[in-house]
């Protein structure tokens, strides 16, 4: 099994009736600090979209207000967005790749720089993994494991 597989069915077999605290997984999306506001909500959403995208059962189930209107699901297991300097997301990166219980997101920094997406592969392609810098780093995993990979990282603010 893929640690995508099994983060999905501890997310499948989770109840939204506990606090995101209480929570099986934790899902935490690390900003570069450095970056301005919207290229850091930018960073921050594209790494969540791959996040629900590979794991559709974060998500919870659709709601109806007093009133009846539809609201879609939001993730059950809610998400901290945590900052970082440059040099501490790519460490984060390498650390979190080598857990085998810890499904990893990441925003390196031609995604964010090129209007094409067949451009931003072709630049992701000749870029040596180490050259790389990362723009944002999405990780879900068994709480305790994300816990202590982002340690004290604080809150972006």
């Amino acid at each position: 099994m893929t640690v995508q597989n099994d983060i999905s069915q501890l997310a499948h077999d989770a109840t939204t009736g506990l606090s995101t605290r209480q929570a099986p997984l934790k899902w935490v999306v690390v900003i570069d600090e450095s970056l301005p506001a919207g290229r850091a909500v930018n960073a921050a959403v594209c790494t969540a979209a791959a996040v629900g995208r590979a794991l559709p059962d974060l998500l919870g189930g659709d709601g109806r207000d007093g009133s009846g209107q539809l609201h879609p699901g939001l993730p059950w297991a809610g998400c901290s967005v945590l900052a970082a300097d440059a040099a501490t997301l790519h460490a984060l990166r390498e650390k979190a790749t080598a857990k085998e219980d810890v499904f990893v997101v990441d925003m390196p920094e031609p995604a964010q720089t090129s209007r094409i997406y067949d451009e931003y592969l072709g630049l992701l392609a000749g870029t040596k993994h180490e050259d790389l810098t990362y723009l944002a780093v999405g990780l879900v995993g068994p709480r305790n494991r994300i816990g202590k990979l982002v340690g004290k990282l604080p809150l972006l603010r």
